[in-house]
């Protein structure tokens, strides 16, 4: 490397103490005081961006832990602040053999700041659940209303920038979708790698939002996102690891799969967003909810409160909806009848199941069932790569006096590590209390048709019914 190490810190040091007497200085909860320059505060200071106050990072989260009701709003500067971070680092660091001007940061800080601003109501329950409904199978998704959004943006409030400086704040936004670009990009692959990295899945909005999460949740995660941030370091146009943190990135993935499994899909949360997507459904007819997600002018007046419009309504088309919205404020939720793992021989091929499916396996002597009395959750927990390793693209180097880069394999690490690398769970919930045995045993019945014995560990709740809800 052109410069010794006490000099790349003592530059970092000065990139750190930039003056900031012209920023807007905020107080975060996690990461301490943010500062948004002008530039940055003409995005902030719009309709379209203060929105997000009105989004809850963790959906409906907050029903089971009281304490995540943060938003989309924080979480947006956040990751903005980390992204600028990352690129002062990698800057300060290897500011001799790489060149990252000012428009880059920029560039790479915008993007953290708008990389949410298309999500929908209730996080991705909004795009997974309630579109594909609606919609028969809609592959909408919010990183690419986030790009329409940020061109409104752009538009309506008629902001000054640069054509290229936007269109490349867009292609790191999509950086991580179905339809990444990153094939394309031939300059400063490395930047699109910050805020949402398709490449390996590491990234600073994971930074934001695990440590946000975790602490909103008051769970004992210690992930400890600065040591990758401290150590990272640009080989080859690719950001690469240090080869004694690999169990840190390892925790990376693990404690995000932690969070998908204790909170994000916990199963009473999955039993209120089940009722949730049918409220929206059974109102989408009479508010248009899905008519507004092609166009930004509308779309940007969809939030959260939603459900509070189906709640407070008098229309009696809404009646429906509006009687399973009370029901969630009087707890009188969908009842988790049981669940079960799909072996791991069976995931590649599996076939989702269907409240038809249930309904077919019951037998004689228990009350009928019918498929409106039975909602089925196909939950998947991975480590950002399906069924795959995520580790094995990334890639680590020895120390800071070489220049070779290479991946590393588990088995050389420690046998400790995962040897599968996904969770596909099924859970069946009874929409009626009084039917969650009919459903349990029907349930059982289905995976004693398919795989010839029981795949749940838990009994059949016949008590269930007599719990408290809560």
């Amino acid at each position: 490397m052109g410069t010794s190490w006490n000099e790349e810190v003592t530059s970092c040091y000065s990139l750190c103490c930039r003056d900031r007497r012209s920023s807007k200085h905020i107080r975060d909860n996690v990461h301490g005081n943010i500062y948004l320059d002008k530039f940055f505060l003409k995005f902030v200071d719009t309709e379209q961006f203060q929105r997000l106050r009105d989004l809850k990072q963790l959906g409906l989260s907050h029903m089971v832990y009281p304490g995540a009701v943060h938003s989309r709003f924080e979480h947006s500067l956040g990751v903005y602040w980390l992204a600028d971070e990352a690129v002062h680092t990698i800057k300060a660091h290897q500011g001799s053999e790489i060149s990252i001007e000012r428009n880059d940061i920029n560039t790479v800080k915008l993007a953290g700041l708008l990389h949410d601003v298309g999500h929908g109501p209730f996080s991705h329950l909004f795009e997974r659940e309630f579109l594909p409904r609606v919609l028969n199978g809609s592959e909408w998704s919010h990183e690419d209303m986030s790009v329409k959004v940020i061109d409104y943006i752009v538009d309506e409030h008629n902001i000054e920038i640069d054509a290229a400086m936007l269109k490349n704040v867009k292609d790191m936004v999509l950086a991580s979708s179905a339809n990444s670009f990153q094939n394309t990009v031939n300059e400063k692959r490395f930047l699109y790698d910050i805020v949402a990295n398709g490449r390996n899945g590491i990234d600073v909005d994971k930074f934001d939002y695990i440590e946000r999460d975790s602490r909103a949740c008051d769970l004992g995660f210690n992930f400890q996102f600065q040591r990758l941030m401290e150590t990272m370091r640009v080989m080859e146009d690719e950001i690469c690891y240090r080869a004694k943190d690999y169990l840190t990135v390892h925790k990376l993935f693990a404690t995000r799969a932690d969070l998908h499994r204790t909170v994000y899909t916990h199963a009473k949360v999955k039993a209120i967003e089940l009722m949730v997507v049918d409220a929206l459904t059974l109102a989408n007819g009479e508010l248009s909810i899905s008519a507004s997600i092609h166009e930004p002018a509308e779309f940007w007046k969809l939030d959260d409160s939603i459900v509070k419009q189906i709640e407070t309504s008098d229309k009696q088309e809404l009646k429906k909806a509006r009687d399973l919205v009370w029901r969630i404020r009087k707890r009188d939720l969908y009842q988790f009848c049981n669940e079960y793992i799909v072996p791991k021989d069976k995931q590649e091929h599996f076939k989702s199941i269907t409240p038809q499916d249930i309904v077919c396996s019951q037998k004689n002597g228990d009350p009928p069932l019918k498929e409106e009395d039975i909602a089925v959750s196909i939950v998947k927990i991975d480590l950002t790569r399906g069924r795959n390793n995520p580790l094995e693209s990334i890639k680590f180097f020895q120390d800071y006096e070489t220049d070779f880069k290479f991946p590393i394999r588990d088995e050389l690490i420690s046998h400790l590590l995962p040897s599968f690398y996904q969770d596909m769970i099924v859970r069946v919930y009874s929409k009626k209390s009084e039917l969650v045995g009919a459903v349990s045993k029907a349930f059982e019945n289905y995976q004693l048709k398919t795989y010839g014995r029981k795949a749940q560990v838990h009994d059949t709740p016949e008590k269930k019914k007599s719990r408290l809800r809560y």
